[in-house]
């Protein structure tokens, strides 16, 4: 087995192929983890866990706990040295990284740091770091080599004051005042973060409102804290371009606006790396935009080829490149195997407060293509929340018309990626309200409102 890339698709499906008894070669260029560990999901996250953590300072003053210093005057804000903050993620990413190195090694596993290239359906070349080429035979290959940030013409990042979020962990100082371009997941995660950090911030969004392909209840939650919290939230304002003036930048807007600030974060999508790999030298069938065409099992269009991750296009979620990447192994030496279920997958985005979804979507409710029953539940009647100080968020559930059975939901709330747990569960299982309703929950508990919210879902026929 010989898997080109070194993320969770790359990394989880070399466990389970060497678990299976294949023997297991990785050809990675960045390190074991990918852009996922080293440069994207482990580094955003802990860089919003810090501002999350500083959030906390303002909560514990309205639950009536003051911070002094050592003259005993209060202590109103807290500040955020980002050398020191960014030193740490860089450290936790490269120690994550580390771990999963050592765990791929111990089953056996050969790392090849290097690039790959398909020459054959059964050979890789992977061009080694040090210079040098070896070619690799397989009887399988996984072809598991991400994304990477989108970039326009009109907008080149530099590194210094336009940045992709690949590059902001190399700041040394705070931005004064960051423009972030794009809404969506990313572009929405970072500005909180930065806001939460100290800085200015100015979201550039092209739609009506802040991460549009949510939830629309989840949505109106975010935007809302986040202009109360000082972002300035510029709707329908597409970027033309951006560009360095002096000792800041500039973002230029389609309608002739201009936005000034010190630096520019560019979130605008991610194109699949799969080109000068031979790809379609060899057969393998690519979409327009260049992600690798796959079933649900991670066969691409040529036998004995697989592929995972953020280079077909499925779902961009590193739990799903993982998913994607166990499948295929335990489909290519005999396991048994299920298809990838995207049904059932949940997911986050790690605002304050966290959005997590599962199942079906509110839009899919409104087109009409699904009837069900739906329930929405506020927080802030959640006494645990109350004694927590939170005041934003709610619990949302969908259930099957005459079934009851839980096909989706949402929660908005701290550790929102925790409390989908529960959901995913009852999704997954097919289990109606009656039986999440019927199962015990500590009181006081936020998840008592996703009790809470399955008892007001049960139906009696009256």
């Amino acid at each position: 087995m010989v898997i080109v890339g070194g993320g969770p698709g790359g990394y989880e499906a070399a466990l389970v192929a060497a678990q299976l008894g294949g023997d297991v070669t990785i050809v990675d260029r960045d390190g074991l983890g990918g852009a996922a560990v080293l440069t994207d999901c482990v580094p955003s996250k802990t860089l919003i866990s810090t501002a999350d953590y500083m959030s906390e300072f303002e909560t514990a003053a309205h639950l009536g706990v003051h911070l002094e210093d050592g003259e005993g005057d209060e202590v109103s804000d807290a500040k955020a040295e980002l050398a020191e903050v960014n030193s740490r993620v860089k450290d936790l990413a490269a120690a994550q990284s580390h771990d999963i190195t050592v765990r791929v090694e111990e089953v056996g596993v050969r790392v090849l740091r290097g690039t790959g290239r398909l020459v054959s359906a059964t050979r890789v070349e992977a061009t080694l770091a040090d210079g040098g080429t070896e070619n690799v035979d397989a009887d399988v290959i996984l072809i598991a080599t991400g994304a990477s940030p989108r970039v326009m013409d009109t907008a080149q990042p530099d590194g210094e004051r336009i940045l992709t979020w690949q590059q902001i962990y190399e700041l040394e100082a705070l931005p004064e005042r960051l423009i972030v371009v794009g809404s969506g997941v990313t572009g929405a995660e970072l500005a909180q973060a930065y806001l939460g950090l100290g800085s200015e911030v100015v979201l550039v969004s092209s739609r009506d409102r802040v991460l549009p392909g949510e939830d629309p209840d989840a949505a109106t939650v975010i935007e809302d804290v986040f202009k109360r919290r000082g972002m300035e939230v510029l709707g329908r304002s597409r970027m033309a371009g951006v560009e360095r003036r002096g000792d800041g930048v500039v973002v230029r807007l389609e309608d002739g606006r201009e936005v000034e600030g010190s630096h520019a974060l560019l979130a605008v999508g991610s194109i699949p790396q799969t080109a000068g790999m031979g790809l379609e030298e060899v057969g393998v069938e690519l979409s327009p935009s260049g992600h690798i065409a796959v079933d649900r099992v991670s066969r691409t269009s040529v036998r004995g080829v697989y592929a995972a991750g953020d280079c077909t296009g499925v779902l961009p979620l590193a739990s799903v490149a993982a998913m994607q990447g166990r499948i295929a192994m335990s489909h290519a030496l005999g396991d048994a195997v299920a298809p990838l279920q995207l049904g059932v997958v949940s997911a986050n985005i790690f605002t304050d407060p966290e959005i997590a979804t599962v199942g079906i979507s509110q839009k899919v409710l409104d087109e009409g293509t699904v009837d069900a029953d739906v329930v929405m539940l506020p927080l802030s009647r959640n006494p645990r929340a109350k004694m927590s100080g939170i005041e934003d968020g709610f619990v949302k559930l969908f259930a099957q018309k005459g079934s009851g059975a839980v096909i989706g939901g949402v929660v908005v709330a701290p550790r929102a990626s925790e409390l989908i747990f529960p959901v995913t569960l009852a999704v997954h299982h097919r289990l109606n309200v009656d039986q999440v309703a019927s199962t015990f929950t500590v009181y006081p508990s936020l998840s008592g409102s996703i009790a809470e919210a399955a008892r007001r879902l049960h139906t009696t026929g009256i």
